[in-house]
């Protein structure tokens, strides 16, 4: 099953740069930086239409971006050919599944930008994309990447199903005004997975209306969760941050949960 819920809404790829809450987070600059600072080339796992990706072929560093779903990637390449010569060379993609893929190189930095990691829903899941990575990274190479930080207080909600209106409305392109709600229909406490759903409210030029829904699964992770799956898959962690600001975690709640982890078992050990 795709968790992710992408290839089950063909109209994502369309409406995703409109999103407000993707169009400005905070995060690009802080996933550029991390590029830069390794001077090397850059893998970025979930890089779905560019939003990552675009920016550090910008900055001079190549990148190669792996997603799963064939619709993200051709916008992520249309996005890519109106970009200068230069900018193209320096960043290619690939479609692959990010628990199993095999690019044949290594990388001195690997990242996971905007909670991707976090529609693995089970442990094996999650190991095994640690395991992917661990294949891919040069010796002491860097894995950055984030996801959300539980909310406890939100847990302890029931998922009611209710629609809630908490963004401003977006125009397309072609004129259509779309209108997002979330929806939350499940929150299984043991297994630790919300299932909800995406709510597209379109209005068109003529006045036509439709209703477009995306439901995808997320697993709630908690900080020393991720450091134990970190250091099974031979990691240990360098920094934990609360914002793309570098706030370290605990300065805010419940902020996000940024993790910069450094690899240090030898491959071998885990049984390649």
């Amino acid at each position: 099953m795709d968790a992710s819920g992408y290839d089950g809404a063909s109209f994502i790829p369309e409406f995703y740069d409109h999103v407000v809450p993707y169009a400005s987070r905070q995060d690009v600059a802080f996933y550029v930086e991390a590029a830069c600072q390794s001077g090397r080339p850059v893998l970025e796992l979930g890089c779905g239409t560019r939003r990552v990706l675009v920016p550090t072929a910008r900055a001079g560093i190549e990148i190669v971006g792996l997603d799963a779903s064939e619709g993200m990637l051709e916008a992520c390449r249309r996005r890519l050919r109106a970009e200068p010569l230069d900018v193209q060379r320096r960043a290619t993609v690939q479609r692959g599944d990010m628990r199993d893929f095999e690019l044949g190189r290594a990388f001195r930095v690997v990242t996971i930008p905007f909670r991707p990691f976090q529609h693995l829903v089970t442990v094996p899941e999650q190991l095994a994309c640690l395991s992917a990575v661990r294949r891919h990274l040069e010796r002491d190479g860097r894995l950055v990447f984030d996801i959300f930080n539980p909310s406890i207080h939100r847990l302890a909600k029931p998922a009611d199903g209710d629609e809630t209106d908490e963004e401003p409305p977006f125009t397309l392109p072609d004129g259509r005004a779309v209108i997002r709600r979330h929806r939350f229909l499940e929150r299984d406490l043991i297994k630790q997975v919300n299932t909800s759903e995406l709510v597209y409210y379109v209005t068109h030029p003529d006045g036509r209306q439709e209703r477009l829904v995306h439901r995808l699964q997320m697993r709630c992770i908690f900080r020393f969760e991720a450091e134990h799956l970190l250091a099974r898959a031979g990691f240990t962690v360098e920094h934990v941050y609360a914002d793309f600001s570098r706030a370290p975690y605990g300065s805010q709640y419940p902020g996000e949960l940024i993790f910069v982890a450094r690899l240090v078992a030898p491959v071998q050990e885990f049984g390649r």
